[in-house]
């Protein structure tokens, strides 16, 4: 048998930087990656054979529990009959109406196969519909890695911002606008001196990726009225917070209707899928009805479908969302109290079944006060948590997910190992 270690020496000779996606390569914690062997329920196992209780839930769609039994079965189902047809199927319309019953935002949908996907598609659409070219999306903001993007922002309060990454010419973020998120005098600013030219603001309304940061009262109210006088179109993305923050996503309890929304992560139960989706008028510019066009081959694949389908009918259970969010607002509150036990500076937020871990005073509202966060004390944490058997997102900017199949003596289990790293924070602290 491997070792994770040994395991990912040999990844990093043909996979670049050993893994598929970034994050995974425990470059900001440090250490060495757990390569995963299987998973059931709340846990999962490494290759190793160590145990751990997950909080990482695939990054949001494991809601429902790692390989919950009819979820695998309804996927064993839809393979014995096929893996993929490039035609359409009676499943995907029945997930397209699913979404279009769960998000009345949305009257018309389209399926594709990842959130980039989604993203990129929505903003394309965006632009299409409105016949303008610039967006406006926040800083901390993740909306997946295609090159308009991919941007940082500038200096100043108002600024185009500057690509991100190698590979993006400025050219194709020229007509990116990066502004602080929970900033409506940013917002605007920007609608005075652009507003003829913005197609759409995108926006996570809850954000999950720079850490769990939530609107301030307020602020998407202010993003709908300022989009609607301004002619410009309201994306929210919702891949992390749609059907995990709330039945109804973000959209639903805020109040707030976006005119699109992207969907991924949980309408497909931890399989590969995406969607974008709003009002009729708006979609009915996409090809084959207009001029957008936006095509995939794996589009609306029926094995995710069937996943999603059946994820989506176990969320509509009676008290599903009701214990789901007792049990992440029970985790916040006891990681609060032992942190405080350990005189150790840390808050604890959460939404659904999202949380927020914080080493600093007060939850931030932004992405600045979320880099003032003390992420060597995080670092020290994720490392004690991980050896005593809790497995955490690999970084201090990143939400956490807490499935049903969290039980009280899940939760106990984790305070137990959690008192013990704290005081190895409290410890390196005093060094």
């Amino acid at each position: 048998m491997l070792s994770n270690k040994e395991i990912f020496e040999r990844a990093q000779l043909t996979i670049p930087g050993g893994v598929n996606s970034p994050v995974r390569a425990f470059k900001s914690v440090g250490g060495t990656p757990r390569f995963i062997a299987k998973a059931k329920d709340a846990h999962i196992w490494d290759v190793e054979g160590k145990r751990y209780i997950d909080y990482l839930g695939s990054w949001g769609p494991a809601i429902v529990g790692h390989a919950h039994p009819e979820v695998v079965e309804a996927v064993q189902q839809a393979a014995l009959n096929g893996l993929s047809f490039g035609a359409p199927t009676e499943a995907e319309v029945k997930l397209a109406e699913l979404i279009c019953e769960r998000l009345p935002s949305i009257e018309q949908v389209r399926l594709v196969s990842s959130g980039t996907e989604a993203t990129m598609s929505a903003i394309r659409l965006a632009r299409g519909a409105t016949g303008r070219n610039k967006i406006i999306k926040f800083e901390g903001c993740y909306h997946g890695h295609s090159d308009s993007l991919l941007v940082k922002a500038g200096s100043g309060l108002l600024t185009f911002g500057n690509p991100s990454s190698a590979g993006v010419p400025e050219e194709f973020v020229s007509h990116t606008i990066v502004l602080e998120f929970n900033n409506l005098n940013a917002i605007e600013t920007a609608f005075k001196e652009h507003g003829q030219d913005i197609a759409c603001v995108i926006v996570e309304p809850v954000a999950g990726n720079m850490n769990l940061v939530k609107p301030k009262a307020g602020y998407l109210e202010g993003l709908r009225a300022l989009c609607t006088e301004h002619g410009a179109l309201l994306i929210f993305d919702e891949v992390m917070t749609g059907f995990r923050a709330g039945p109804t996503g973000v959209q639903g309890f805020s109040g707030v209707t976006p005119d699109l929304t992207t969907l991924a992560k949980v309408i497909g139960g931890g399989m590969p899928v995406g969607a974008f989706g709003g009002r009729k008028e708006i979609m009915q510019h996409i090809a084959p009805l207009g001029a957008v066009y936006q095509a995939g081959t794996l589009s609306g694949n029926p094995v995710s479908v069937a996943a999603g389908l059946k994820t989506l009918e176990i969320l509509g259970r009676p008290g599903f969302y009701e214990a789901l969010t007792a049990s992440t607002q029970k985790l916040v509150e006891g990681l609060s109290a032992l942190a405080k036990k350990h005189d150790v500076v840390f808050c604890a937020d959460s939404i659904g079944g999202m949380f927020g871990i914080y080493f600093r005073a007060t939850v931030p509202t932004s992405f600045v006060e979320v880099q003032d966060s003390d992420t060597a004390a995080f670092n020290v944490f994720f490392h004690a948590m991980l050896d005593e058997g809790v497995h955490l997102a690999p970084s201090a900017f990143e939400a956490g997910f807490v499935s049903a199949c969290h039980s009280d003596e899940i939760l106990e289990a984790t305070f137990a190992a959690a008192d013990k790293a704290f005081a190895k924070v409290k410890q390196a602290q005093a060094k």
